[in-house]
């Protein structure tokens, strides 16, 4: 009896020894060299960094709000070393997963906003503060009392809507900006963009061994070079970098709260947790894997944790990145579920972290190049929102569900764009209207009527 093997009939939510036996075969999968640094782990690691937006959210921020070069420096070297810092803990103890973290995108209108008006210490407190509530409800385990959030037909609409949102940002980074800027759909922006995309798709699809599996670097090396052909790079600014610097703390000044700019940044932490626990179930549906309550609580606890200290040091949120995940479909780490890549990356980030000059010449990346690298993996998103789609029971109620939630996440945004303050935050984001619209609908249209359902008829039964 000792030597049996574990009947396939588990429960999900089995005991310690069985989460842990998963916990292990999930860390344990994958050839000896594919958990080892070997060249081909750490040019996937590079294109980790180079594919993420790391240095783009804090450069694009300073850069809107007007920073001296001091604060914008120290904005970005904060970003960098806690997004390494995080990237590393998360993927060797806590959530244990090949995701790269970064600062959240939802954050850039409202971090915009504050420091044009002179509030960037309230905006740091508001994200101190933000982080720390959730933190003490993952390290209670009250955040596990959420698992209903990971039904296929929750997470397939957010992992759907992740693709969908981050498609907006890439196309105008594609095309140049938006109709009346400088250089849009300029015929060089659209040669580079266009060139780099279809690398990307080719070198992924049909290419074979290292040249599939860094086809996003080639692409990107590509892109940049052709940049500069045409004279749309220029790499001069970083001449005027320091090679070394070390973020100050508290450089916006002292703890500063003001209730009206915490409540639209408590919302924006909320689309940061949607966003983060689409990426966690986006990840383990490319491995293959289950997503554990265990891997929520600590992955959660680690971005606010992060979140907490870069608030401290000058940066903003982290949280998990999904266009990272996208790299997994296209390259060998999705299969062989090797975390070495993500823990190479998070190495590189805290070295660039203590490097303003090296963050520099990321941040100057031509957009055309940006653009055709992130429209592949925004597509690969949307993809695996299907797919996940595909597992939810197929019927008139499902169906309603499904569609009236993507419908209200994609459209409601752009009916209500000139909302103001709190309200313009959730409606303007279409990952926490999607979401908040599955889950409300599930429950009204799906679950409601089941437990009526069910209830009548242990009463029927009952009566017999």
């Amino acid at each position: 009896m000792a030597n049996e093997k574990p009947s396939t009939q588990t429960q999900p939510h089995g005991d310690a020894a069985t989460r842990k036996k998963t916990e292990t075969s999930v860390a344990e999968a994958g050839s000896s060299a594919e958990k080892k640094v070997t060249p081909k782990n750490a040019l996937l690691g590079l294109q980790h960094v180079l594919v993420s937006n790391v240095w783009l959210d804090p450069v694009f921020v300073a850069g809107a709000i007007g920073l001296p070069l001091a604060l914008s420096s120290n904005m970005v070297n904060a970003i960098f070393i806690v997004s390494g810092l995080v990237t590393l803990i998360q993927a060797t103890k806590l959530v244990r997963l090949p995701i790269v973290q970064g600062p959240s995108a939802a954050f850039d209108a409202l971090m915009i906003a504050a420091g044009t008006a002179g509030s960037l210490a309230a905006a740091g407190t508001s994200i101190f503060i933000s982080s720390l509530i959730f933190l003490v409800l993952c390290l209670t385990r009250v955040i596990e009392k959420l698992r209903f959030l990971f039904a296929p037909i929750v997470s397939g609409v957010i992992i759907f809507l992740v693709g969908v949102s981050l498609s907006g940002f890439t196309l105008s980074e594609f095309l140049g900006g938006a109709p009346g800027d400088k250089g849009f759909a300029d015929p060089k922006t659209l040669a580079v963009s266009i060139i780099t995309c279809v690398l990307v798709v080719v070198l992924s699809q049909f290419g074979k061994g290292m040249v599939k599996a860094l086809s996003y670097l080639i692409a990107l090396v590509v892109g940049t070079a052709l940049s500069l052909a045409f004279g749309m790079a220029d790499f001069s600014a970083v001449a005027s970098k320091p090679w070394l610097g070390l973020p100050k703390f508290m450089p916006y000044g002292s703890f500063d709260f003001n209730a009206a700019i915490f409540v639209p940044f408590f919302i924006a932490y909320l689309v940061a947790i949607m966003e983060a626990l689409g990426v966690y179930q986006a990840a383990t549906e490319i491995q293959g894997t289950k997503l554990q309550d265990r891997q929520v609580r600590y992955g959660l606890a680690g971005e606010a944790a992060g979140s907490a200290i870069s608030s401290l040091i000058g940066g903003f949120t982290t949280t998990a990145y999904p266009q990272n995940v996208a790299l997994l479909k296209v390259t060998d780490e999705g299969k062989t579920r090797t975390r070495v890549p993500v823990i190479i990356a998070g190495v590189v980030f805290v070295v660039l972290g203590f490097i303003p000059k090296a963050g520099a010449v990321l941040s100057l990346i031509p957009s055309p190049v940006i653009g055709g690298i992130f429209l592949p993996a925004a597509a690969s998103l949307i993809s695996t929102g299907f797919n996940t789609l595909r597992k939810v029971e197929s019927d008139d109620r499902t169906q309603v569900v499904i569609g009236l939630s993507l419908l209200l996440g994609i459209a409601l945004p752009n009916a209500l764009s000139g909302l103001e303050g709190g309200a313009h935050v959730f409606f303007s984001n279409s990952i926490l209207v999607g979401a908040f619209s599955v889950v409300i609908l599930k429950a009204l249209i799906i679950d409601l009527p089941n437990f009526i359902a069910r209830h009548a008829d242990e009463r029927t039964k009952q009566a017999e």
